[in-house]
């Protein structure tokens, strides 16, 4: 069988990154020659050419291209192990609960009570993500658990539990077209300007780039744009905005996701306690 050093595959994947030997070679603090004769031992191990080299530029190979991408989940995985690893062993570890600002609808508050209740638990540092990075705070072991949104994030890989269901919304300028409608569909948002949020790719919106919901709602209130949310993110609503339900877009869920093969227990105290959490929340809309 075929294996890679974790140190090629730290050069190989700098010099994918960077596409320049110089900067490859000074990002990470070896000669330049060491670096060629490294990537040319990898190329021989493997067989195929990983890289075309001119003398004017460097570029990916369509094999190169493949293992720029398996490779970086590969190195990412190595250091999640050893992250883990190492709080495995350490009692006194706080547990680390990721979250994009305002992204927990209300929950949090209550999540953290009833996780404080718990005869193991820990202390619990809240970690703040970019738009859409969250499950890469999980994956590379910079957070235990985290609370996404599906389907918007990537939830291969990891283990997860829906904590809340909610409908989203078109977030308007209280003088536009679609303000006073009761609901709307996809369809009747054709020819709106939406956000490109940053971080993104592939996003599918024309308008100004956002990083996150304030910025938005910031540039729907002067009328640059519309966004569509799931409803809690946006409530409760500024001066100025309205709310309408988009009648056939897929519902958002709240989920808490943590790495599938993560079975501490410090991650299955906190998920335990979320359920509960998430049953007597049930439990009082029923009284309610």
């Amino acid at each position: 069988m075929i294996q890679l050093e974790t140190r090629e595959l730290e050069y190989f994947i700098a010099l994918a990154d960077e596409l320049h030997f110089g900067r490859a070679a000074v990002r990470l603090s070896i000669a330049q020659p060491a670096l060629s004769k490294a990537i040319r031992r990898i190329e021989t191990r493997l067989g195929v050419p990983l890289f075309d080299r001119s003398s004017r530029h460097v570029e990916l190979t369509p094999a190169g291209q493949a293992l720029q991408e398996h490779g970086r989940h590969a190195l990412n995985a190595v250091s999640a192990a050893v992250r883990h690893a190492q709080r495995a062993g350490d009692t006194q570890a706080h547990l680390r609960l990721v979250l994009k600002p305002g992204g927990d609808a209300g929950l949090l508050s209550g999540l953290l009570a009833a996780y404080a209740h718990q005869p193991d638990a820990r202390q619990v540092d809240i970690l703040f993500s970019g738009p859409a990075d969250r499950a890469d705070f999980l994956r590379d072991g910079r957070a235990d658990v985290g609370l996404l949104y599906a389907p918007f994030d990537d939830l291969g890989g990891l283990a997860h539990e829906t904590l809340l269901t909610e409908d989203r919304v078109a977030v308007v300028p209280a003088g536009h077209r679609l303000a006073g409608r009761a609901s709307v569909r996809m369809s009747d948002l054709a020819g709106e300007t939406l956000p490109r949020w940053k971080g993104v790719p592939g996003g599918d919106g024309t308008g100004p780039e956002v990083a996150d919901v304030v910025q938005l709602l910031q540039m729907i209130t002067v009328g640059r744009m519309i966004g569509v949310l799931p409803r809690s993110l946006v409530e409760p609503l500024a001066t100025g905005l309205v709310c309408v339900p988009v009648a056939d877009a897929p519902p958002s869920r709240l989920v808490l996701a943590w790495v599938e093969q993560d079975r501490r227990p410090l991650v299955a105290s906190f998920v335990t306690a979320a359920l509960a959490s998430r049953r007597d929340g049930t439990r009082a809309d029923l009284d309610a």
